[in-house]
């Protein structure tokens, strides 16, 4: 898999949506309704259409909120800043580190969530207008990955939110603005999308480990394509070791999830999904950076933003396996009767 040129500017091929009218015809009634993929950047065609059926309203809303905030983080003046010569002058917070952070991270859920959601309409188009091999692969490739595509951005959607919260300081809280209602909409995604742990069984029992972990191998080769592609470039290939042990490290779990007894082998499913989609996000980060090779406001800031995501988030995903490794009796031992207070 590659994010070309045209999948970087949010675009779908032409030739997808020529092929089925139909297709076609059903994303300019989307775009023509309610101008969502065109706020997205979308163009006609098979794609579109798909980004507003599957696409998680966690992931629009985690776009939609992205201006408010940065806007507010330029404009608001607090604290103070050190000039060179000694003396400070009044600073936008968006000047300060941890507000810095803070926006990375928001950018990097939010783009890292909607990358996420168009490589599954991606696959969804390969899977309705590929040849037959294609769509079987494609077919294989969006059975694994649903979960993570309704679960992820539902969960990291409303991190980003948290966040905007935060950088708001008061004013979050209250009504003058509209983060606290984005808040309040994305917190219902986790649940309604089935929750997170049903997605998360679904995951680790229905899509790995029925299959032995058949649709895994297929992704795994994906990703090591992605590695190799970014270990040739000096600039992506810290990144690209980071991205590979990671994903051994997936591989290796699965394996002992595989030989271990089923009775509880789904206890801790939730953290392997937190983990798998930290990795599945991570590969596509890796994948668009190396592809932002230019020096406009809009590479760097891709960049920037795959970075922020493999320093601050992928290693987490150690801590989550290892967790699902040491398979804890702690869930299934503690009696009912030890939650009251």
């Amino acid at each position: 898999m590659s994010f070309t040129a045209e999948w970087l500017e949010l675009r779908a091929p032409a030739d997808a949506a020529a092929r089925d009218p139909a297709l076609r015809a059903a994303a300019a009634e989307h775009l023509g309704r309610d101008g969502v993929a065109l706020d997205l950047g979308c163009g006609t065609g098979a794609l579109a259409a798909a980004v507003i059926e599957r696409c998680p309203q966690s992931t629009v809303l985690g776009i939609d909120f992205a201006a408010t905030y940065v806007d507010y983080a330029r404009g608001r003046v607090q604290g103070r800043i050190a000039n060179a010569d000694g003396t400070s002058r009044p600073a936008a917070i968006i000047e300060h580190a941890d507000v810095r952070r803070m926006l990375l991270l928001q950018k990097a859920y939010a783009e890292g969530a909607l990358a996420l959601a168009l490589y599954s309409a991606r696959l969804l188009d390969e899977q309705l207008v590929g040849d037959e091999a294609c769509a079987a692969r494609a077919s294989r490739l969006l059975d694994l990955l649903t979960p993570v595509v309704k679960a992820w951005p539902s969960e990291y959607g409303l991190a980003a939110n948290d966040l905007a919260i935060q950088i708001h300081g008061g004013y979050g809280y209250t009504r003058d603005y509209d983060v606290e209602q984005l808040y309040r909409d994305n917190r219902l995604n986790p649940i309604h999308e089935g929750t997170t742990g049903i997605q998360a069984l679904d995951l680790l029992g229905r899509k790995l480990l029925r299959d032995r972990g058949a649709a895994l191998a297929e992704l795994r080769a994906l990703v090591s394509a992605t590695v190799a592609a970014a270990d040739a470039d000096p600039a992506q290939a810290r990144h690209a070791k980071q991205l590979d042990t990671a994903w051994k490290r997936v591989g290796e779990v699965v394996d002992t999830l595989l030989e271990a007894d089923a009775a509880h082998v789904l206890d801790d499913a939730t953290p392997f999904l937190w983990a798998f989609g930290h990795a599945v996000v991570a590969w596509l980060w890796l994948d668009m950076a190396r592809l932002c090779t230019g020096d406009t406001p809009f590479h760097r800031g891709k960049r920037a933003a795959a970075r922020c995501f493999f320093e601050y988030e992928l290693p987490r995903v150690d801590a989550w396996l290892d967790q699902v490794a040491a398979r804890s009796d702690l869930l299934v031992s503690t009696a009912p009767e030890l939650f009251h207070s």
